[in-house]
């Protein structure tokens, strides 16, 4: 039995354990979106704060595939516009 397992067998826990995975990924979300105007990973972070949301939330799970879906198509399209800067 894993420890996850484990935790949802006891109600009090299981709520307390959603609780402080809920703070400590809105915190890290919270810490990444600051960070945005920054030079920095200021994105990564607020999708490391969704991926950490991810893991007991449903709408987090969602927006995170988005999210992630979003940033690699726009690291396609860099790619492709480097390759035809390096092309002329």
């Amino acid at each position: 039995m894993s420890v996850r397992e484990a935790i949802r067998r006891s109600r009090h826990t299981d709520r307390v354990y959603r609780v402080l995975v809920g703070v400590l990924g809105g915190l890290v979300v919270l810490v990444g979106i600051v960070l945005m105007p920054l030079p920095g990973p200021g994105t990564l972070i607020v999708l490391g704060g969704l991926a950490i949301l991810a893991t007991e939330f449903e709408g987090a799970r969602r927006a995170s595939r988005r999210l992630r879906r979003v940033a690699e198509d726009a690291v396609r399209r860099a790619r492709r516009a480097r390759e035809r800067r390096r092309a002329r």
